[in-house]
């Protein structure tokens, strides 16, 4: 959905005259208000937050001007919005905490928990509020993230513009399949780790071929930003774009051949997997995480 057309929605952020929370101000939680306050999407005076770390709490209520406190359950009856950004285990206090605060049933919860579904949010919740899930990544710092959401069993259209709205204030935003989450958090929550380490990596070689280490670093993010780019802004698939960098005999192609001779494609993919698998395993019941330690261990 383009940004154009999630701002002509009528679909408010937020109700007239109430407040919208986010549980969890740690990176993401603080990102994403930061991204609200500077698209205008709400006023400064009906935003709070809460987190279990007062030295958190202390350093964000300095940062953000808003009211940033562990003992946040008194403000939980004057939102009717709450951003969920605890880490998944968590999840069961942090829901338990809100409900029992006296979460409004008209209150929209987006949840950023990693592996957590939307079936486990609403058992741990308890109520038939309506929840949307969402998975970002940290290029939403910088108004870049990608960020997909899906709807719980009480989420309407109106929940999913409404999220639309928040992901969309820090980067860009598409629903999709809760079938899909695992993978695109193996792909694209972790993916920013994944680029980050290829380029340490080409900056260090760059260092290596006699190039000061901070003008390497600068041409390889450079470099990979406009690749990026390129990618998006074309209907070209990456192959065909290489191979217009790829001349007959030529240093790329030399390059290349040490790569495939590294077996990048198969180490990236299996990365990605092996990402996916463990956050199958996220947010997973205690007993379910116990299982599947006991199966690896008698595995192995």
């Amino acid at each position: 959905m383009s940004k154009e057309s999630s701002a002509s929605m009528q679909v408010p952020v937020i109700a007239e005259g109430m407040t919208l929370g986010v549980v969890g101000a740690g990176v993401m939680g603080q990102t994403l208000i930061r991204g609200l306050l500077a698209s205008g999407l709400i006023d400064r005076q009906r935003v709070w937050a809460g987190d279990k770390n007062g030295g958190t709490c202390e350093r964000a209520a300095q940062e953000l001007e808003i009211p940033v406190e562990a003992e946040f359950q008194r403000r939980v009856p004057t939102a009717d919005l709450i951003l969920v950004c605890v880490k998944p285990n968590d999840a069961p206090v942090v829901l338990s905490t809100i409900r029992n605060a006296g979460l409004r049933r008209e209150t929209l919860l987006i949840s950023i928990l990693a592996g957590v579904s939307t079936d486990r949010l609403e058992a741990l919740l308890g109520t038939d509020n309506p929840i949307v899930r969402a998975m970002p990544n940290t290029p939403c710092v910088v108004g870049e993230g990608m960020t997909v959401i899906c709807p719980g069993r009480y989420a309407a259209k109106a929940h999913l513009e409404r999220a639309t709205h928040i992901f969309e204030a820090v980067g860009q935003c598409t629903p999709i399949d809760e079938i899909h989450f695992n993978a695109i958090t193996a792909l694209s929550g972790s993916g920013p780790a994944y680029q980050f380490l290829i380029m340490e990596a080409l900056a260090d070689a760059g260092v290596r071929v006699g190039l000061p280490r901070q003008l390497a670093l600068t041409l390889v993010a450079q470099t990979a930003l406009g690749a990026a780019k390129m990618v998006l802004a074309s209907s070209r698939h990456p192959a065909a774009l290489r191979d217009d960098v790829t001349t007959p005999a030529g240093c790329t192609i030399a390059g290349l051949l040490m790569l495939e001779d590294g077996r990048i494609r198969s180490v990236l993919a299996r990365a990605v997997e092996e990402s996916a698998k463990v956050a199958a395993h996220l947010g997973a019941a205690p007993a379910k995480i116990s299982e599947t330690a006991s199966g690896h261990r008698a595995g192995h």
